[in-house]
């Protein structure tokens, strides 16, 4: 039987990239999946579609509330897996950035994940279990010049992720993150081509340590994995890189 046949899951910003590849094995291990995404599901993609498509603003408490309730009516039972991917890239002057553009960046990069953690904690808390996994970046850790503030953001995720595990583990939860590294998705190469597109995914590959660039699959399998009771259940507040060995080289 799939590791997953007895759950329901919500995925955040599940409608492509990285996320729709997540839906995807997830679905492929048994779970029931409900994806919370202002964009509608992308029929292009190479993966399956979620169970259930929530138009969702993950910023908005009441919103989000109101979605995972529903998940519970629709997909038969309430969600005990939670992955947090929704997000956008920000890079910005810390001179000149908004207080209205910070605000906007942190409420869907740091604060959803806190929004839809609030949201299902009470019912994985009645069931006894549950498993939070929150997709972060290298650049938690490891960052370069012009990163700023998606940097920051990043780093917040793996704090909550830490307090997540420590506060949740007696009730059955279990917290984790990971943190890509480039990976191949429309979002990444749409942010080359608004640099100019005097770099491209395919000329980064050769600078990876394992000669290619991530695929959406690659993080899946991963938040599969952490999902998973049997396979990681002794796992509980990592934060688990998936960039090609990006971050063991020192340069």
């Amino acid at each position: 039987m799939p590791d997953l046949a007895d759950r329901v899951a919500i995925v955040t910003g599940g409608s492509r990239g990285i996320g729709r590849a997540i839906v995807h094995r997830l679905r492929e291990e048994g779970a029931r999946v409900a994806s919370f995404d202002v964009i509608p599901p992308d029929p292009g993609e190479p993966f399956d579609a979620p169970d259930l498509h929530v138009d969702c603003d993950v910023t908005d408490g009441a919103a989000v509330a109101a979605a995972t309730v529903r998940v519970a009516e629709q997909l038969g039972a309430p969600a005990t897996i939670l992955v947090n991917n929704a997000g956008v890239n920000a890079y910005a002057d810390a001179a000149t950035m908004g207080d209205e553009e910070w605000d906007a960046f942190f409420a869907l990069d740091l604060k959803a994940c806190w929004l839809t953690a609030r949201a299902a904690l009470p019912q994985m808390r009645a069931a006894g279990r549950g498993a939070i996994v929150n997709v972060s970046s290298i650049h938690a850790t490891l960052t370069q010049r012009g990163r700023f503030p998606y940097a920051a953001a990043k780093a917040g995720i793996v704090g909550l992720t830490r307090s997540l595990a420590l506060d949740e583990g007696p009730n059955g939860i279990r917290a984790n993150a990971v943190c890509p590294g480039l990976i191949d998705t429309q979002l990444a190469r749409e942010g080359f081509a608004r640099d100019g597109g005097h770099v491209t995914v395919e000329q980064l590959a050769s600078d990876q340590p394992v000669g290619r660039v991530g695929r959406p699959l690659d993080v899946a399998h991963t938040v599969a994995f952490l999902a998973s009771d049997e396979k990681a259940g002794f796992v509980n507040g990592a934060s688990i890189a998936v960039d090609g060995g990006v971050g063991a080289r020192l340069s």
